[in-house]
Parts: structure tokens; C-alpha cells; sequence
């Protein structure tokens, strides 16, 4: 919403309702997104999560993420609250559009009105192979570097005769880093150029991809 003086030349400028109060003119622009966006919490999140996707293995996915962007968050100061919900929904759309995976994403959350730098953040992730959005912040990096390893982590832990991650190592994980045939589908290439964008080396990213986890895991949040 914008007050100012009078001026037919500028209020013509924008596709705006105009209404007149004494030496003045209300600008309101109903496609504004400042007016139309909103902060979604994360039971929000959670719940548009679960709309779009039923398999139990892809909403464990979504909080393993969860927990390890509000593990980096914490760490580094950031707004956990918002890297949480953005790595809760970061695959929403992959479940029923696996072969729009990200663009359909944005579609969804576009209607739901969420911010656009979380829209950006989301799609980022899948730069390289789905996506054209290169992550260039540091929570679109961390998003990028720490989604395939939440996976090869996981996959670790199922090979355990624990079950768990809390007696997970980073030994046991680099271990199976070599062995490419184990837990295919986690893309070593993606989580080394991620481990790069953040500076660290993969054992070091992957030593606090684990701690956050193992973190989750203590809170209930990542595994029973």
C-alpha cells in the first residue's frame, strides 16, 4: 500500500485502484506480492507435505532435510524456522510429478502465496539436473549440498544391525562413499560440488550432516 500526492502521470504507471482522499490519492496494487505472500509455519508446511505426498520413505526424506537445515541454521545463526520449512517441502511435488520435479513445486507453492526467496530456495536445489536456479545463498547451498547425503546417510543406518543413526560414523559413511553400486540413487557428484560451494570437505560435510541428524533423531524428529 502507498500514499502520496496527487499525479494522474504517475498514477497511470501501474495497474493500480486509485482512490481520491482530500490532496491525496491510496494506491492500492491488488497483484502486490508483498500484500499477497505469507510466512507459512511449519505445520503448514508439514500438512502441504503430506497432501502431496503419501509415501512414508519421502516424508522421512522431508524431515531428515528438515532437521539438518535447522541444524545449519542454529549453527550459523540463521532463521531455523524458515530453512526448516524450506527443507520440509524441498521434494513436494516429486511423488506425483517426478518428471516435473521442482517446476511443479513452484507452481504449487505460487498458489499457496509463499515467498518467492523460499520458492528460489526450493527450486535450487535441484540445480543441474531438474532446475536451471543455481544456488547462490548460503542456505540455498547447504539445501544443495546436504539433500542426496541425507539419503546415502539414511541408506547407511538401514544397513546397520542398530538400525540407527545415533551410533552412525562418518567412517561408516565414507566407507560406502566409495562403493557407488550402494545407495545408487545418492548422487556423489552433487554432494561433493555442494561440499565445495560451502568451502568444507565431503568428510567434513558429511561428519554435520550426521550430528544433525543424530540431533533429529533425539528430538523425534528424523527416526524413531
Amino acid at each position: 500500500m502507498q500514499l502520496g500526492a496527487g499525479n494522474s502521470q504517475q498514477a497511470i504507471k501501474f495497474p493500480q485502484t486509485i482512490l481520491k482522499s482530500k490532496n491525496y490519492y491510496l494506491f492500492y496494487d491488488p497483484y502486490s506480492q508483498e500484500e499477497m505472500e505469507k510466512q507459512p509455519s511449519r505445520n503448514e508446511a508439514y500438512s502441504l507435505l503430506c497432501e502431496y505426498n503419501k509415501q512414508e520413505s519421502l516424508i522421512r526424506h522431508g524431515l531428515a532435510v528438515e532437521s539438518v537445515m535447522r541444524y545449519f541454521a542454529e549453527k550459523s545463526g540463521e532463521d531455523v524456522e524458515k530453512w526448516g520449512v524450506i527443507g520440509l517441502c524441498h521434494d513436494l511435488d516429486y511423488e506425483q510429478f517426478p518428471d516435473q520435479h521442482c517446476t511443479m513445486t513452484r507452481k504449487i507453492l505460487e498458489e499457496q502465496h509463499w515467498p518467492e526467496d523460499y520458492i528460489r530456495a526450493i527450486v535450487s536445489h535441484g540445480w543441474g539436473i531438474c532446475s536451471d536456479t543455481e544456488p547462490v545463498q548460503y542456505l540455498e547451498k547447504v539445501l544443495f549440498a546436504i539433500d542426496e547425503l541425507t539419503g546415502l546417510i539414511t541408506a547407511c543406518v538401514y544397513v546397520r544391525p542398530s538400525k540407527s543413526i545415533l551410533d552412525l560414523t562418518t567412517k561408516s559413511v565414507m566407507k560406502k562413499w566409495n562403493t557407488r553400486s550402494f545407495a545408487a540413487g545418492a548422487n556423489r557428484d552433487v554432494i561433493a560440488k555442494g561440499a565445495g560451494m560451502l568451502g568444507m570437505k565431503v568428510e567434513e560435510l558429511v561428519e554435520e550432516t550426521i550430528l544433525a541428524m543424530q540431533k533429529g533423531a533425539e528430538l523425534n524428529i528424523t527416526f524413531k
